[in-house]
């Protein structure tokens, strides 16, 4: 038998192999690309996800996000509530306690704080999808923020203690998306406002106002000590003061006796 065909056949057969499904499929139409999550997260960063949560999120929370002793379930918490605690560096906790503080830096990157969140909502539930705050009104934003959020976070956004050790932490190194993160999904003590209470058009508002506090964080007219108010930055005022005069005399005297 002429060995030519049997030779042909192979090549075409590789060939087809080569091509991949695309070939197979009617009219050589290759298969569609996955697109990108709603979170951010390029396509194929799924597996990434799961290693980063069993690794780093599996022991407190569970590895389908049931929750354990150590952690709450995250089934239906919503994609916004994943990406505040991990954006800003809140989890995963050095410790266990009921208010881990915020992180200079979070652990992870933003490509893989994407993943994560998409890992997490695969769990299933709802809850609320990662905010967009676009430009809002200051005159708005100042009257909502004064009604909702002075009591606790201070009318200068500096924070302040609650009770029970727990505290509203300072608003000036939040981001716009954190701050709308937040009013929708109420961390810690932090009551939630859902759309129904404050909508879309008010949280834009409400984030464009924190943003002007962040840039008014310190005074022109001098150093703010903290904000701690009239009367405390008035005692240290007479306490400068008093040590001034105080090195005057002895100067004025050391000067005399000479």
């Amino acid at each position: 038998m002429d060995p030519r065909p049997r030779r042909v056949l192979a090549l075409g057969a590789t060939l087809l192999l080569g091509a991949g499904p695309a070939a197979l499929a009617p009219g050589g139409t290759p298969s569609p690309t996955p697109t990108p999550s709603a979170s951010g997260a390029a396509p194929g960063a799924a597996d990434r996800g799961a290693q980063l949560y069993l690794a780093n999120c599996a022991s407190c929370h569970g590895r389908q996000g049931e929750g354990s002793q150590r952690g709450p379930s995250l089934i239906g918490v919503g994609a916004a509530s994943v990406d505040f605690q991990l954006s800003t560096g809140r989890m995963p906790a050095v410790q266990t306690e009921p208010q881990p503080p915020r992180r200079s830096r979070p652990v992870f990157s933003p490509e893989e704080i994407a993943a994560l969140v998409d890992q997490v909502t695969s769990f299933g539930g709802g809850g609320p999808q990662i905010p967009h705050p676009a430009g809002g009104d200051l005159n708005r934003g100042r009257d909502l923020f004064a009604a909702n959020c002075a009591p606790c976070h201070s009318a200068t956004g500096a924070g302040a203690v609650l009770t029970n050790g727990w505290t509203a932490p300072p608003l000036y190194d939040a981001t716009p998306v954190q701050v709308a993160e937040a009013i929708r999904v109420g961390p810690g003590l932090m009551p939630v406002f859902p759309s129904q209470v404050l909508t879309d058009a008010q949280v834009n508002d409400l984030t464009t106002y924190v943003g002007r506090l962040r840039s008014e964080r310190l005074d022109r007219g001098g150093y703010p000590l903290g904000r701690l108010g009239p009367l405390a930055e008035g005692l240290v005022a007479w306490l400068v003061t008093l040590v001034l005069l105080v090195g005057a005399i002895r100067w004025l005297g050391r000067r005399a006796g000479q």
